[in-house]
């Protein structure tokens, strides 16, 4: 079932980026970062096969891609920033958000903000949804987009530099992303259940 989703959204973004050349890795990865589940795990190695093609240039399809992520994450920044905080006020308890939780966000963001966004853009599920709680956290804008466009130029050159090596044979990299997927998603129950239950300094 989930490769019948899948294979038409690789479809797609083939053809956009087919279509628009650069400006689709950077329309598509922009997509992606503003909290949409379309996965760089295709956008970019299939940039890479281009580079392999001859089509693309292996530092301008990183760079593209690095730009579509600062696009969409200034997006779901501005979602966060500007709505984030009366929204979860009001509706948050619907989704198990309590003013508690986002107060520790606020406190994590102010701390460690800078290393939240930077870390979070090199891993998989994370990368796509962090802008969301960086503007809930008014985390400051120009840190925002610094933090995140650097961060992401690691994980485009990596997927592209893939896509490259792999040639016409990008798409067999795929399966191996949900290994990641798993690993990260295990690290985050964890940390999330650290935040909740550890014990709070009183007063």
């Amino acid at each position: 079932m989930v490769e019948s989703i899948v294979a038409p959204v690789a479809l797609w973004v083939k053809h956009v980026i087919s279509t628009m050349g650069y400006g689709g890795v950077v329309l598509t990865m922009a997509i992606e970062s503003a909290c949409v589940p379309l996965p760089s795990e295709i956008i970019l190695p299939f940039s890479g096969s281009l580079v392999y093609d001859g089509v693309f240039n292996l530092h301008l399809a990183s760079l593209a891609g690095a730009l579509g992520c600062l696009v969409g994450s200034i997006a779901a920044y501005a979602v966060g920033f500007f709505g984030g905080r009366p929204l979860i006020d009001k509706y948050g308890r619907y989704v198990f958000l309590r003013k508690h939780e986002l107060e520790i966000a606020d406190r994590f963001f102010a701390t460690h903000g800078d290393v939240t966004v930077f870390v979070s853009r090199l891993l998989p599920i994370v990368r796509t949804f962090i802008s969301l709680p960086a503007g809930v956290a008014k985390m400051p804008f120009g840190r925002f987009c610094l933090y995140s466009f650097v961060g992401s130029v690691p994980w485009c050159y990596l997927l592209v530099f893939v896509g490259y090596k792999m040639g016409q044979n990008w798409e067999r990299i795929r399966p191996l992303f949900k290994y990641a997927d798993v690993a990260v998603a295990a690290l985050l129950v964890v940390w999330l259940a650290w935040l909740i239950l550890r014990p709070r300094k009183r007063g």
